[in-house]
């Protein structure tokens, strides 16, 4: 097992799902394969096919929980994923919420979200440029993307099956996002 500290969801991951991934599949990999995604995530919410879109979100989205959780149990932690796996789930969510949300939500909730994320990564930027600092993921940055990612499956699920309770929940998943970006900003020491 790994020296890094493993949370409930890492230890329920490598008892179930993790088993399946073979060895080869590194969470650097993952992290490139989300990257990869992003462009296609984009092209069918954008072209409204969102029966497409919606499992294309959850793997994506999903990945995230397996690349960290193999990379604390599988002792494969890297600066490279520490880097790049936020600004990967970042580059999801964002395009996701500015295609998404003004058609179904409204602007507000994406400037909300986008500005506190550009924050979030320029603090990043500086702490790693300046001070040599790699900022690692928080409960509440976790929390945050955990949130958002139900908050665009949730508005998903109301386009693909027409069931508009699933907007009412998106809309306050991404009002518990909205929280728990700004609590980031706080923790990550980003203002």
């Amino acid at each position: 097992m790994s020296t890094h500290s493993l949370t409930i969801t890492d230890k329920i991951l490598a008892r179930s799902l993790l088993l399946l991934v073979p060895q080869w599949l590194t969470p650097n990999l993952v992290t490139w394969l989300r990257f990869l995604s992003v462009p296609f995530v984009g092209y069918f919410l954008w072209n409204e096919n969102y029966v497409i879109a919606l499992p294309l979100f959850f793997v994506s989205a999903f990945s995230d929980a397996v690349d960290g959780s193999l990379a604390r149990t599988r002792d494969l932690v890297t600066d490279f994923g520490k880097l790049f796996d936020p600004l990967a789930d970042k580059l999801l969510i964002s395009i996701a919420a500015l295609i998404l949300v003004p058609r179904h939500l409204g602007w507000g909730i994406v400037i909300a979200i986008v500005s506190i994320e550009l924050i979030l990564i320029s603090s990043a930027y500086v702490q790693r440029r300046f001070y040599g600092k790699i900022i690692q993921a928080e409960n509440t940055g976790k929390l945050k993307m955990i949130m958002q990612s139900l908050a665009i499956g949730a508005l998903l699920v109301s386009l693909v099956f027409s069931l508009s309770i699933f907007l009412i929940f998106a809309q306050y998943f991404f009002y518990a996002a909205i929280f728990f970006a700004l609590l980031s900003l706080v923790v990550y020491r980003a203002v």
